[in-house]
């Protein structure tokens, strides 16, 4: 006899994420409306893919599902596509040749160079929490730190600043919480600001705070990205001002924001798992798998959106030409028919192709490496305090149905 499951009401706006994220909702699509018509309240409605197969499938094809309309929810116009259109919203041939600017900074051979950086973060890191004992905030006194702290060395930003961006980066990543951002997307008060990234002005301080960097290294030149980015030149030419803005605030945002969120989901998942916290120390050789489980774990972006370039069939459905496709990876990394007990967070789980860093495509995510090395980092050195601090209380969460991340995590050493 077939199981009858409750419809749940659909509900994918901020408040329905703000005490967790809706597993049931998800495991209700997937499993009786995986290709699902979405109305969404603040403009077109999306279609809701939430199947890893038809996820992977979305993403390898760029030819049919472009990003150069956006890759979050937001509608654009023409002028707005033109001005916003980071790495992350193009499509070959500009996404190519903007990605080979940067690419060689985050291979695993550069990478591999940065790991006693990494390394000696950690450590600073570990002795002023972990091993110090007591309670602190994990996010901002551990998670928030290295990661920052790693890309503001590649960019060459001062060590110094890299507090104030990580609150610029909040408040962009954050920009539906409003508790982090005075201004809302939706609000009228966001129009003067569409044309920056989030509907935001802190991308503007951003951007003047790039000119100010970029500016400092004609003068003198370094070898870091920033030097890169003010000599590059695409076809001949240097790079727009909007292509530099958007490519420094791409880096900033992506190579600090989601490794921290990921960090900080280890560490409440081990809170909340102690029987793998204990295997981790028992087995080390875990450590790669460790990782790729806290990065499915964490899915610290929650959906990335495409646009149809033309009317086309998928899974049976029509989608038409200039229709929004919202591709949920917080739903196919718990995906039942990929990952086995997909709510139970397992540090040996194998296979584990998770979704996290886009896995298909041509946006399969820059920063793997120095995110997985920032990770096996950090767990390596944290091995000995896994089964020795609890949490205070439930980490308080940001108000977001995009960002999958935390506020704040108070914790207490116990052992």
């Amino acid at each position: 006899m077939r199981q009858v499951h409750a419809r749940p009401v659909i509900n994918l706006e901020e408040d329905a994420f703000a005490a967790g994220i809706p597993f049931e909702i998800f495991a209700y699509l997937r499993r009786e409306a995986p290709v699902y018509w979405y109305e969404w309240p603040h403009g077109r409605g999306y279609w809701c893919i939430t199947r890893y197969h038809d996820i992977v499938a979305i993403l390898r094809d760029h030819e049919t599902f472009t990003s150069e309309w956006g890759a979050n929810l937001e509608d654009w116009d023409r002028f707005q596509a033109v001005c916003r259109r980071s790495m992350l919203e193009t499509d070959p041939p500009r996404h190519t040749q903007l990605r080979k600017l940067v690419s060689a900074a985050f291979s695993p051979r550069a990478v591999s160079e940065l790991e006693p950086l990494i390394r000696s973060i950690v450590e600073e890191l570990v002795q002023r929490t972990f091993a110090r004992g007591g309670s602190f905030d994990a996010l901002s006194d551990f998670a928030s730190p290295l990661p920052i702290r790693v890309i503001a060395r590649m960019l060459g930003v001062p060590e110094g600043d890299t507090p104030w961006l990580v609150e610029v980066t909040d408040r962009l990543m954050g920009n539906t919480d409003p508790e982090l951002s005075s201004i809302s997307p939706y609000d009228e008060t966001s129009n003067q600001y569409c044309l920056y990234p989030f509907r935001h002005p802190a991308a503007l301080e951003l951007f003047e705070y790039g000119h100010w960097l970029a500016e400092q290294r004609r003068q003198q030149p370094s070898n870091d990205l920033v030097s890169k980015l003010v000599f590059a030149q695409i076809d001949g030419r240097p790079l727009t001002t909007a292509e530099f803005d958007n490519m420094f605030l791409l880096l900033v945002v992506a190579g600090n924001e989601t490794t921290r969120q990921a960090i900080a989901h280890g560490l409440v998942a081990f809170a909340d798992f102690p029987d793998e916290a204990r295997r981790l120390q028992a087995n080390p050789v875990l450590l790669p798998s460790a990782v790729d489980e806290v990065l499915r774990w964490a899915t610290p972006v929650l959906h990335f959106r495409r646009t149809a370039r033309r009317d086309t069939e998928f899974e049976g459905h029509h989608i038409a030409a200039g229709d929004r496709v919202v591709v949920w990876f917080i739903s196919g990394n718990f995906d039942e028919t990929v990952f086995a007990e997909p709510h139970q967070f397992l540090v040996d789980r194998s296979p584990n192709d998770h979704l996290t860093f886009g896995r298909a495509g041509i946006h399969f995510c820059l920063g793997t490496h120095l995110a997985k090395a920032e990770l096996r980092i950090v767990l390596e050195m944290l091995l000995p305090y896994l089964t020795r601090y609890e949490l205070v209380e439930r980490p308080t969460r940001i108000r977001s149905n995009f960002a999958n991340g935390f506020k704040r995590l108070p914790v207490r050493v116990i052992g």
